[in-house]
């Protein structure tokens, strides 16, 4: 992603993901399943960002790869919780668009 010919650094990035499925979340109903199908995409989107910041504190390069790669799974495991959410009802795709456009640029 960049802002005129500029990319935006991923701390930035996936801080500004978590930040927005933290809004998505705050507007879902209040029934029970909302609840525990937003908590999911909340725990798994914000620690997204999480795993990025952990990475450049590796011990080896393995770990540093673990780490993103531990990212990019909770990036997937977000795109199934939005699939989920969608699906069943609960938040309208079309409001969601964005937010299932910037998980899925892996």
């Amino acid at each position: 992603m960049t802002t005129g010919n500029q990319p935006i650094d991923l701390k930035v990035r996936t801080r500004n993901f978590a930040l927005r499925v933290i809004k998505m979340y705050s507007v879902l109903p209040k029934s029970t399943v909302a609840q525990v199908l937003g908590k999911q995409v909340l725990r798994s989107a914000t620690s997204v960002g999480a795993h990025y910041r952990e990475g450049p504190r590796a011990r080896s390069t393995a770990e540093f790869i673990s780490k993103l790669e531990g990212g990019m799974q909770e990036l997937e495991e977000s795109m199934y919780w939005f699939e989920l959410i969608i699906e069943s009802g609960l938040f309208d795709e079309h409001k969601m668009h964005d937010l299932l456009t910037e998980a899925d640029r892996s």
